[in-house]
């Protein structure tokens, strides 16, 4: 049940995410959009953006900071984050509106809250593929434009909701820039994924042509206690030879057969999303009207 809700729920979402990223879709093919400027190389932030502690490769030598925000701003960092609107992009997931709004993501004590909300009375959302009446609305930002990179340490701290009822989902994720190819082609690194029907587990996945040929595509049993009441690290660890996934400094999943291959050879931006759920997970009558995805950081290092 959960793989199949899981390939519903994605299967939506990466067109929208492809539409959304300036691409545009003919039947089933995907053609990457004319003019999009890539992410331009930003000056490296000083090694302590990264932490006070270097964090050191298997072999000893230090990872280099390329990116890093503690969200210690009063507002998003527009530098470094680009908001996800469903209003300039036409991205939505289950009837959801993506704003800006305080009410689904703010900046506040050094946190980044992204936050879905069921309202009791439906609104207009304005999208570019037809406005819709919906009570949903939720927050999601990016680095897309601003940083990107092909492969490093990329280190999250985050809470994600505490419901154990159907309806929300979470996702630290990474994708390419410019995709290059319809998905999964394009490749996708959802780095820790988290469903509030399955709440006691976080999910990594690699997703691209070989996916479902790959017994190490992705591990649904990876369990996190209080995902929602305690901070947790997650961490992705991609180089040529592997990708590994690591959660609380335990391994979740390691590949070696994806990793240096297309199309996970290429730089790729991240993305913090939070979702109203869908298929399996749609909410129901008891899943709690406002559901917030905090993140304490994010680092990226080479």
């Amino acid at each position: 049940m959960l793989s199949h809700a899981r390939s519903r729920t994605r299967a939506r979402r990466r067109l929208q995410v492809l539409v959304a990223l300036g691409a545009t879709v003919a039947g089933l093919s995907v053609v990457p959009a004319s003019g999009v400027a890539p992410a331009v190389a930003a000056p490296l932030p000083p090694a302590s953006a990264c932490g006070p502690t270097a964090v050191l490769k298997a072999d000893g030598s230090p990872w280099v900071c390329t990116f890093a925000d503690d969200f210690s701003a009063s507002t998003l960092d527009l530098t470094k984050w680009t908001p996800q609107l469903t209003a300039t992009s036409g991205f939505d997931q289950n009837n959801t509106c993506f704003t800006d709004s305080s009410r689904n993501l703010a900046v506040s004590k050094g946190i980044l809250s992204l936050t879905s909300r069921k309202s009791s009375w439906a609104s207009t959302c304005t999208s570019p593929k037809g406005s819709f009446r919906t009570k949903y609305s939720s927050g999601m930002v990016s680095t897309y434009t601003k940083f990107t990179q092909a492969y490093g340490r990329f280190e999250f701290r985050a809470k994600f909701s505490t419901s154990k009822q159907p309806g929300i989902q979470s996702a630290l994720w990474l994708y390419p820039e410019v995709p290059g190819n319809v998905w999964p082609f394009s490749g996708e690194i959802d780095i820790a994924e988290w469903y509030s029907k399955y709440y006691d587990r976080v999910i990594p996945f690699l997703h691209y042509g070989g996916t479902y040929a790959d017994a190490y595509a992705t591990n649904n049993h990876c369990l996190v206690p209080d995902v929602g009441g305690t901070w947790h690290t997650y961490v992705l660890e991609w180089t040529p030879a592997s990708i590994s996934f690591i959660y609380d400094n335990q391994v979740c999943l390691t590949n070696t057969t994806a990793s240096g291959k297309d199309p996970f050879n290429k730089a790729y931006m991240v993305a913090l999303t939070q979702l109203i759920g869908s298929g399996a997970n749609e909410p129901t009558s008891r899943t709690p009207g406002t559901n917030t995805m905090q993140v304490d950081y994010v680092r990226v290092y080479s």
